[in-house]
């Protein structure tokens, strides 16, 4: 699908709206101790800026590894972004996917609100990458 430069614009500012949106809903899931569900929606909030990015630069997939690839491809090892966020992306990604998927699994409080923090600032750091 062809985007005019306009709803290109739209696109990036529907995604990172939805990453802040993101943001809320982590902060009461923490609060009412849904740990499994925060950590699906951490991912997620830092999965709806990394679409913002890619609809910037006109990578569009529907795959998550694909999107963490280019990602890491072309921000994280040509050194445009820091190398933490690329880390904070991929631990991200795991934890949702075990989550998600695996048996029994829990995660500890402190942990989630540590992947919390990581979330809001790997936000900001797209939000400014994209407004420079």
């Amino acid at each position: 699908m062809t985007l005019s430069e306009n709803d290109r614009k739209q696109l990036i500012e529907y995604r990172l709206e939805q990453a802040n949106e993101t943001v809320s809903d982590v902060q009461l899931l923490i609060e009412n101790n849904r740990l499994r569900s925060a950590i699906n929606r951490i991912y997620y909030g830092i999965f709806y800026a990394l679409l913002a990015l890619g609809l910037k630069y006109e990578f569009e997939t529907s795959k998550h590894t694909q999107l963490i690839g280019w990602f890491n491809k072309n921000f994280i090892n040509k050194g445009l972004i820091n190398t933490k966020y690329g880390k904070i992306v991929n631990k991200a990604y795991i934890r949702r996917t075990k989550g998600d998927y695996d048996i029994f699994i829990n995660f500890e409080k402190d942990n989630v609100v540590e992947m919390f923090n990581d979330m809001k600032e790997f936000i900001s750091e797209i939000k400014s990458f994209l407004n420079n």
